[in-house]
């Protein structure tokens, strides 16, 4: 039971630097902000959350636990591959300042483990050699971090009518964007994007399944 409440404090502490730092940003966090937010002195949250770096940790962990219901989805490969993606999608629109951590910090943690593993598993079900699986893996989650990431900073923005004219600042120095000046003229559909995305991503992985692979399971564990 102390084991429990020991964590349980852990938690609460986690979750209110994860407030904070959404509220106020990253650079705002300071083991102080996040001792005035719970209520303590800044010394007695180090038994609990240690030091900063390892409160930064603790967020890292925070945020993928979000992931984890979706890590959990059973289907076909590919059902549960792209739950997994949209739930990424979602998380950096739910936390836009401090999704940047799953890219600034190794993920090294429980949950992070169980996230990855959930996409092996997705990908070994597909049929995809043991030798491939790590770097496909890595694929999938660059990519996903990469989109969800340029959607929230604001390179993705919702709609962006200088994009045709791009090549008039270019000087005319760029005959591409002039051949593509109506399709560039015409709104982006992230959403449909992100989709078309993800189809790319799984005609990728289906290309390295060998003929008459195996598959190890068909529904998840």
């Amino acid at each position: 039971m102390a084991e429990q409440g020991v964590e349980a404090r852990r938690r609460e502490i986690l979750t209110a630097a994860l407030a904070l730092a959404d509220e106020r940003g990253l650079d705002a966090l300071s083991m102080r902000a996040v001792a005035a937010r719970v209520g303590v002195t800044p010394m007695a949250l180090y038994p609990h959350v240690g030091n900063k770096d390892a409160l930064l940790d603790g967020l890292v962990d925070l945020l993928l636990a979000e992931l984890l219901p979706a890590a959990g989805t059973a289907g076909q490969w590919h059902v549960r591959l792209r739950a997994i993606a949209h739930a990424g999608r979602a998380l950096a629109h739910r936390h836009r300042t401090t999704y940047l951590l799953l890219l600034a910090r190794p993920a090294v943690t429980p949950d992070a483990v169980r996230l990855v593993d959930a996409i092996y598993g997705a990908l070994l079900d597909a049929g995809v050699p043991e030798a491939q699986v790590p770097r496909l893996e890595r694929l999938v989650s660059t990519f996903v971090l990469g989109f969800s990431l340029g959607e929230v900073a604001g390179r993705f923005p919702p709609a962006d009518p200088r994009r045709h004219d791009r090549a008039e600042a270019a000087g005319g120095a760029a005959p591409a964007h002039q051949e593509l000046s109506a399709v560039l003229a015409q709104p982006a559909d992230w959403d449909a994007e992100f989709d078309a995305g993800l189809d790319d991503l799984m005609h990728v992985i289906t290309s390295h399944v060998p003929p008459a692979a195996p598959v190890h399971r068909q529904s998840g564990r």
